[in-house]
């Protein structure tokens, strides 16, 4: 059974489109403007949905994370948080602006109080950052909601996500699990599509794919070949802005080229190996048919220097069969060039 989790009447999963998710995230830097243009963009590329990132900093952080410098900074989480949340008005502006365009709003609460703000605007759905992957007292707030919900699980490791699958599981809540790797950008050679596999195969009831921080769509579209139903990437309207996660990100015409490409390999996935039957007017003269290649009488032996296998492949008896036929006789005269029959063979 392939399972699905469904947002706003659209299905997730297997048997599904990839969905992919544009992250304004915090790009915006706190300008409900800039966000409006960064989902305008989206809205031209393509995408189905756009997510957010909810920031109530002061119920997020204690007064320690004013020391902590993220990787990709130079000043503490605490200041860029600071400095880039929407307050409650203006999320609560961003969100009608997106679904007034017809696209999915999503957003990713760092809190109680964040998870509380978005339950109350009415969000479809909820998306969990890796950070939060393991800090069960939030998730099991959240799962109280009912909302679908979509985990990425960077960091983390299948010991640490089962407690979380195991939360929203109690909960009755629709889950899906992305694989991340959270540097920002990632080294190709971090990605780890095995870590991804192997979270699938961990979990093989939840929709799977990949938020990807790496700095093209190649990573994604390998993850939809592996099955993945799900992509993430940070978005903006063009790459020269200096919000926080730009350096990750995809513009316009990366997005759009993430969604067309994505669905070609979805389409190309799955199968058996064995002819199509759409190659059949191929096999027909590409594969080769037992062929006389003289005039062979009645009775006579078969051999290799009469008989040979030469296309096209619409005689009755096809090149694997012609070991079979040596060394058995003419049943009948059979001229040179005739592809043979059944019938001809004693």
């Amino acid at each position: 059974m392939n399972h699905y989790i469904e947002i706003n009447g659209r299905k997730i999963g297997r048997d599904y489109p990839p969905f992919v998710i544009a992250e304004i995230g915090i790009n915006h830097e706190g300008s409900l403007k800039v966000a409006k243009e960064m989902v305008d963009a989206a809205f031209r590329a393509g995408a189905e949905c756009v997510k957010h990132q909810t920031h109530i900093v002061e119920d997020e952080m204690s007064g320690l994370a004013k020391n902590v410098i993220p990787g990709n900074a130079d000043i503490s989480i605490y200041e860029i948080m600071k400095r880039c949340a929407l307050n409650e008005k203006d999320e609560i502006a961003l969100k009608d602006y997106v679904e007034s365009k017809g696209m999915i709003f999503i957003s990713t609460p760092f809190s109680r109080a964040a998870s509380e703000r978005l339950e109350k605007m009415g969000v479809a759905a909820y998306k969990i950052g890796s950070g939060e992957c393991n800090n069960y007292p939030l998730l099991e707030h959240i799962a109280t909601f009912g909302k679908p919900v979509i985990l990425s699980t960077g960091m983390n490791t299948i010991k640490s996500v089962t407690k979380a699958v195991e939360i929203f599981e109690k909960a009755n809540v629709p889950l899906a699990l992305l694989h991340t790797t959270n540097l920002y950008p990632t080294p190709v050679h971090l990605v780890r599509f095995g870590a991804m596999q192997e979270l699938s195969e961990a979990f093989p009831k939840n929709v799977f794919g990949l938020s990807d921080h790496t700095l093209s769509n190649h990573a994604c579209f390998g993850a939809v070949a592996l099955g993945a139903s799900i992509l993430e990437r940070h978005f903006t309207d063009y790459m020269e802005r200096t919000g926080p996660d730009i350096v990750c990100s995809m513009d316009e015409k990366k997005c759009n080229e993430l969604i067309e490409g994505s669905k070609l390999i979805w389409q190309m996935r799955g199968g058996t190996k064995e002819p199509a039957k759409e190659e059949q007017v191929t096999i027909d003269f590409a594969f080769a048919s037992v062929v006389s290649i003289k005039p062979i009488k009645k009775g006579e032996v078969f051999t290799k220097d009469n008989l040979w296998v030469k296309r096209p492949g619409t005689g009755e008896i096809l090149a694997e069969e012609f070991n079979n036929i040596l060394g058995k006789k003419a049943k009948n005269y059979i001229e040179e060039d005739r592809h043979l029959n059944w019938r001809d063979i004693e």
